[in-house]
């Protein structure tokens, strides 16, 4: 997402009211860091049903494994054994989805040049195929690689949390009650759902590799 759509969406967020404090309290967020899909996917995957701590510590131990290059290829990971990924804390389960997710890239059914021109519908559908990618990947992976402007993550428990406080809710919402209270952000809910994190922990990891 380019900067000058961002900072229009941070305009209509503002106008709106409902984010405008927790805009004031935060920078503006920052969309430029993860574009390769393969490198984005991989983390996406380390990062499922875990704390942002303890899957950064993990990530950064598999990218340990391969200290003569900034990132892994397909190619490097095919080549590495399932007992080496899983002692950097990678569960047997993850190391399947992310050899799988290898296999994909290298027989070419994931390619960069074919995703950049699918609409957001066809990506997920495309993505959603491979082992061990699900709804909450595809959103990481649209939002922060791709950087498409109107992602709402509502299957990411932060982004629930943050709905609850900023709402008053009495308990965390499902995804109908989050589109319809999100409704108002469009077509920004990308940059809306970065300051929903805010809310949460103010600073959630959402940078990039």
């Amino acid at each position: 997402m380019e900067q000058k759509e961002i900072d229009k969406a941070v305009r209509h967020l503002k106008k709106e009211g409902t984010l405008k404090k927790v805009i004031q309290l935060n920078p503006k967020p920052n969309f430029s860091g993860r574009k390769n899909p393969y490198h984005s996917l991989t983390r996406t995957i380390i990062y499922q049903q875990l704390s942002g701590k303890a899957a950064g510590t993990i990530k950064q131990r598999f990218l340990d494994l391969y200290p003569n290059t900034k990132h892994p290829t397909p190619e490097d990971v095919l080549k590495t054994s399932d007992p080496k990924l899983r002692s950097v804390g990678l569960s047997t389960q993850k190391v399947s989805y992310i050899k799988d997710l290898s296999e994909k890239f290298i027989e070419g059914h994931i390619t960069s040049r074919t995703l950049k021109k699918m609409s957001d519908d066809e990506v997920r559908t495309h993505l959603i195929q491979i082992k061990g990618i699900g709804n909450w990947t595809v959103d990481m992976f649209l939002m922060f690689t791709l950087g498409r402007p109107n992602v709402l993550p509502t299957g990411d428990l932060g982004v629930q949390k943050g709905f609850q406080r900023i709402f008053n809710l009495r308990k965390l919402p499902d995804s109908k009650k989050m589109n319809a209270l999100a409704k108002p952000w469009e077509p920004y809910r990308t940059v809306a759902s970065w300051y929903v994190w805010r809310v949460v922990d103010g600073d959630g990891d959402v940078e990039g590799w």
